[in-house]
């Protein structure tokens, strides 16, 4: 596993970032070709600790996913405040041990009140945001290449072993 900042150091924390060095043995378009260049090694008994997978000219992509309307964002508050009147009514049933209405109806008022408050907060949300950003998006960081970078020492060692993978491709 790797950090946010991406590597250990030595005594366990973590470490600045810096450049990746070696040599470039391979370049891929995709990621899933790096990595499967990176398994080919791993497959072949390479010293793997030698290897590291570069991205290049990294790129922002959002990519639509939907359109936001107003009954979507209400839908999406009453669930969430459903939720959150369900968890406030069970600490309340939890506690309330001598109230002679019974849990489940305590329960019940709480998720139909945090539901229809959760409801009235997304409305809100949409219509204060005046039809800027109607839309839903997943976003991602890609780069246009993949560098399968080795130390000096097996780096021509990893060139043959991926010459001759990308040779079993082709016959």
């Amino acid at each position: 596993m790797t950090t946010p900042l991406g590597f250990r150091s030595a005594a366990g924390g973590p470490a600045m970032p810096t450049p990746p060095t070696g040599f470039a043995v391979a370049a891929y378009p995709t990621y899933a070709q790096a990595q499967g260049a990176v398994e080919h090694l791993v497959r072949n008994d390479f010293s793997i600790q030698d290897v590291t997978i570069v991205g290049s000219d990294l790129q922002l992509v959002e990519r639509v996913t939907g359109r936001l309307t107003a009954g979507k964002l209400a839908a999406a508050g009453a669930a969430s405040g459903a939720w959150m009147g369900l968890f406030v009514g069970l600490l309340m049933g939890l506690f309330s041990a001598g109230v002679q209405v019974g849990v489940l109806p305590l329960i019940l008022v709480s998720v139909a009140v945090g539901a229809a408050f959760g409801a009235v907060m997304g409305y809100l949300g949409y219509s204060l945001a005046r039809g800027r950003r109607d839309f839903t998006s997943a976003s991602q960081v890609v780069a246009r290449r993949y560098d399968v970078l080795c130390q000096p020492r097996t780096a021509e060692q990893a060139r043959n072993l991926l010459s001759r993978m990308e040779l079993g491709r082709t016959l």
